[in-house]
């Protein structure tokens, strides 16, 4: 998805000349570096007060959870349908992952969380798939007045809005990921952002284990404890800047590119768009459409495939779908039993994982065909993945008339 050209190149050389890899050089007092000042121009993007560049997005997933006080024993309310990270990620912290169906957009389904919430739930992670957003505005109902954090999961969303607020701030903490298969990378990466200073010195303090020996160790505010090694290094963080400048641009890209192939769809025969919950806001990376079942969604994926029409089907999508997330399935929480949140805890022991235990979000899943837009489309490509999509669509309707 993203895009690089010689900038990037420029930057990483600009690091290399420098001979300075690492995020805490001994001169830093002389000037921030490149991970601060990529931290710095996030934070402004976002609008937020608070950001940290980790390693990966599992990582700010991880420190994340840690700074919002997440403790063992808690329940963490996560979808069915996104990257095994974010169920895993509690598990880190010896809490424990309680799974909720996905809605017909393939977001967190306010609903089922409210059935899910018991006394010891103490955080939802909202997933924003594919450059969609999740139904915030239905999930911070349900939370409300509960004393329940929301840590959104824009991992897959960077870049993306909610009623204009940037994604990952409108709960309590955010997290993004900045790998290869992202909207903007650079190779692998991640950050977290906060509202208050304690969620991030929290989060900050776990993601290296040698924070209190840093430069600017005096700013911090509560007690160091031990934590890990998530850090970022320079090389990334400044092939990452020149990719932040080019954020808006791939998004605007991506939208317009998103909203030419849909109004070229609309009316057509067989084709019903899935629920979008910030038509405004999304990254326009892919256009989902609703079919009757999962062979009508197999007979045009095969079809499409045929024809030199890309689709896509969630259901097939491996780990993103809970089913294929064997250490939930198998109930295998770490690496030793005797630290396994699934084994030790009481909530753990209540989590009955199973194949079948969400079949909404199965069945939204099988009813789903997702179109991935291309950044570099021109008008052309867009008529002719429009023409061709209505064709295949009109075929099907056709045949299961029949």
């Amino acid at each position: 998805m993203y895009q690089m050209g010689e900038e990037e190149v420029e930057a990483a050389a600009r690091v290399l000349r420098a001979r300075k890899l690492f995020r805490y050089n001994p001169d830093q007092g002389a000037g921030p570096a490149e991970c601060e000042l990529f931290e710095k121009e996030w934070a402004a993007k976002l609008g937020v007060p608070h950001t940290l560049l980790v390693s990966t997005g599992t990582a700010g997933l991880i420190c994340a959870l840690v700074g919002l006080g997440i403790e063992p024993g808690d329940e963490v309310i996560v979808p069915g349908y996104t990257f095994m990270a974010t169920a895993l990620a509690p598990l880190a912290m010896g809490a424990v992952p309680v799974l909720a169906d996905v809605d017909a957009g393939l977001g967190l389904d306010p609903q089922d969380v409210a059935r899910k919430i018991t006394p010891r739930t103490k955080a939802v992670i909202p997933v924003h798939m594919s450059g969609h957003v999740a139904d915030l505005d239905g999930l911070l109902a349900v939370v409300k007045g509960r004393g329940i954090k929301v840590l959104e999961d824009a991992c897959q969303c960077v870049g993306g809005s909610y009623k204009g607020k940037r994604v990952g701030t409108i709960g309590d903490a955010g997290a993004y990921s900045f790998n290869y298969f992202k909207i903007i990378s650079a190779g692998e990466g991640g950050a977290f952002c906060a509202k208050d200073v304690e969620t991030y010195q929290r989060g900050r303090i776990y993601h290296d284990t040698g924070c209190a020996f840093r430069y600017d160790a005096n700013k911090l505010q509560i007690p160091v404890f031990g934590g890990v090694n998530y850090r970022m290094d320079e090389l990334r963080a400044a092939v990452l800047r020149v990719q932040l400048g080019r954020l808006d641009g791939i998004i605007a890209g991506l939208r317009k590119n998103y909203t030419k192939l849909r109004e070229r769809l609309v009316g057509a025969p067989g084709i019903e768009f899935a629920p979008v919950h910030s038509p405004d806001g999304h990254c326009g990376a892919c256009l989902y459409l609703r079919v009757e079942s999962r062979a009508e969604a197999q007979a045009l994926e095969q079809e499409g495939r045929a024809k030199g029409v890309g689709l896509a089907l969630p259901f097939d999508s491996g780990r993103h779908v809970y089913t294929n997330w064997d250490p939930l399935m198998q109930r295998r929480g770490a690496f030793h039993p005797k630290i396994d949140p699934l084994h030790i805890t009481e909530a753990g022991r209540a989590q009955k994982y199973a194949p079948d235990m969400l079949p909404k979000t199965l069945e939204h899943l099988e009813r789903t065909v997702t179109v991935h837009i291309g950044l570099n489309w021109t008008e052309a490509d867009i008529e002719r993945t429009a023409q061709a999509l209505r064709a295949l669509f009109k075929n099907r309707q056709t045949a299961n008339a029949v």
